[in-house]
């Protein structure tokens, strides 16, 4: 059984100077005030390299002072507004030097998650590769948050979003995505979905299978997994979702109005880990909600 419904620590949120980071900040302190945690928020400014002889070593330390400093300019507003909006929140904030994928990371096994914004919208700056929140979103030791800019001013809907790999299911997951919709008092969609080669143009030999019966089975997975958690979550209102489509395709269009998406990170150790999954990938950079990440229980 997985321990991802009993956070430890603070919920974390990392903060750029940028557009929308007051509404990262609101999401996290959201995330927190569910949960009973406190808040903390971050700014990781770019430090310096190895620095050489006595004299550059101090003009890098005054520099790096100057960063901090003004760091906590950023933190500190960001702060106060939780204060002010969140007033049963205890909150903390802080600014240090260092690179920022490096340090959310070191963050990510002591604090109960992560909330961070999204790739191109005024979050981390972007490694070669991919932003910041993509690194520690793939390698994160706790589920991660990310926070698109808003896209509609209505209220989302009371309803989290899960999809559900049944060949790999991701017990991480359900059980995140079972405790957000607890704390929300929201409605959970297990979404399932496959798009089989096989449904493609046929050539000769080739014998199509009962998709019926795959489906069939595919919803008693999603209903035994139900029925798992039904006793410890009771209150917790469940529809299950299979469709022959891209999962990605489903999981985006479910999205819509969410006031939540749930997906597992998927690779477990190794490259497969490196890959994030490319369902949870695609996800990311096509969700209307915010999504959040869940890394698989580890075993050390």
């Amino acid at each position: 059984m997985s321990n991802a419904t009993a956070p430890v620590g603070p919920v974390l949120v990392g903060v750029e100077e940028g557009s929308h980071q007051q509404d990262v900040v609101r999401h996290a302190a959201r995330q927190a005030e569910l949960h009973h945690t406190p808040l903390h928020i971050l700014h990781v400014v770019e430090g310096h390299g190895p620095a050489g002889g006595d004299a550059d070593q101090e003009a890098r330390q005054g520099s790096d002072a100057t960063l901090a400093a003004r760091g906590a300019s950023l933190v500190e507003p960001l702060a106060a507004l939780v204060r002010l909006e969140f007033p049963g929140l205890m909150v903390t904030a802080e600014a240090v030097a260092g690179r920022a994928a490096e340090v959310l990371l070191d963050r990510s096994s002591k604090v109960a998650s992560l909330v961070l914004g999204h790739r191109g919208s005024g979050g981390f700056p972007r490694l070669p590769l991919g932003s910041v929140s993509w690194q520690v979103a793939t390698h994160a030791n706790c589920p991660v948050l990310i926070v698109r800019p808003q896209e509609s001013s209505a209220a989302p809907e009371q309803r989290v979003v899960v999809g559900v790999d049944i060949s790999d299911v991701s017990e991480e997951s359900l059980d995140l995505a079972y405790a957000e919709a607890a704390a929300r008092g929201a409605r959970l969609e297990l979404l399932h979905a496959n798009f089989h080669v096989s449904e493609l143009p046929t050539g000769p030999g080739m014998v199509v299978p009962d998709f019926k019966a795959l489906d069939d089975s595919a919803h008693r997975a999603l209903e035994a997994a139900a029925a798992e958690r039904r006793d410890r979550f009771p209150r917790v209102q469940v529809d299950t979702r299979v469709e022959r489509v891209r999962p990605s395709t489903i999981l985006t269009e479910a999205s819509h109005g969410a006031a939540l998406l749930v997906v597992g990170s998927h690779g477990r150790t190794g490259l497969r880990r490196l890959m994030l999954g490319s369902v949870s990938a695609e996800t990311l950079h096509t969700a209307a909600c915010p999504v959040l990440v869940v890394p698989p229980l580890t075993h050390d």
